[in-house]
């Protein structure tokens, strides 16, 4: 699949960014940006995001797939990766089939494990129902009105950056919006996107960081266990009053931690 994306600088090495669930490229161009003072950046939109294709298939080997077709068509033979939340895993997997691509991996507040869709007691799988719920609500692609798709989304959705934020893949249409999104192939593979990433142990051969928001539950205390075992000569690095879209909460701790590494 040829995916879009966005470039930024010309010097080496190659730097690739990877979003998460229900976002694109343009959320990390302030990022991808500053980076781009010292690498040749590529951010990507995923596959059923963005301004790339849709596919009735969504799952990590194909995700992954998509990154190795997209390092062949540009010639890029290694690169620094960094993947967000689905990209995290999406980039994991990558690392885990072509060590020999991965200059450094840089997986961004997301672990290995599995999130179950129907543990009703764990807070981020309710976000996910309410954010499929609010996709699925026919009523926010026939109105006139930005104002008013936030009104009938905030049924489903409480905070306002969230809504926000998906509410960016909102584009206009003849007779209202439609979504830039996957929605129907998000939502019958959401099981799949919320899966564990099946991986070899002693993936290793390059430096890996993990990035964890001090105040986000995706990476808890056993996440940390399995990574060390997959990953065993990863880092972890916590970035303090973050949640878990910690480069847009944190962008100057988290482009520190980032050079930081980098340079070492």
């Amino acid at each position: 699949m040829k995916l879009f994306y966005r470039k930024f600088g010309k010097n080496n090495p190659v730097l690739i960014i990877v979003h998460g669930l229900y976002g694109a490229s343009d959320n990390w161009v302030t990022q991808g940006k500053i980076l781009s003072q010292y690498f040749e950046v590529y951010i990507i939109d995923q596959r059923n995001h963005g301004n790339s294709p849709h596919s009735s298939e969504h799952n990590y080997n194909v995700m992954s797939a998509d990154i190795f077709e997209f390092m062949q068509d540009k010639s890029i033979k290694k690169a620094i990766l960094i993947g967000h939340s689905m990209g995290g895993k999406t980039v994991m997997t990558f690392a885990g089939k072509y060590p020999e691509m991965v200059l450094a991996l840089i997986v961004v507040d997301i672990s290995p494990a599995k999130y179950e869709i129907n543990n009703f007691s764990n807070s981020k799988i309710e976000k996910h129902k309410n954010i499929i719920e609010a996709l699925n609500d026919k009523a926010i692609l026939q109105v006139k009105l930005r104002e008013e798709a936030d009104k009938i989304c905030k049924k489903y959705i409480d905070e306002p950056r969230t809504r926000a934020f998906i509410l960016k893949n909102l584009k206009r249409a003849n007779t209202g919006f439609k979504w830039k999104l996957n929605v129907e192939t998000i939502t019958k593979n959401i099981d799949n996107i919320l899966s564990d990433v099946i991986l070899k142990k002693d993936i290793s051969g390059f430096p890996t960081l993990f990035i964890k928001a001090e105040n986000s539950d995706y990476i808890t205390t056993k996440d940390i266990k399995l990574i060390n075992n997959i990953f065993p000569t990863a880092e972890i690095k916590i970035i303090e009053n973050a949640g878990h879209w910690v480069h847009a909460e944190q962008p100057k701790k988290f482009l520190e931690t980032i050079f930081s590494f980098i340079l070492e």
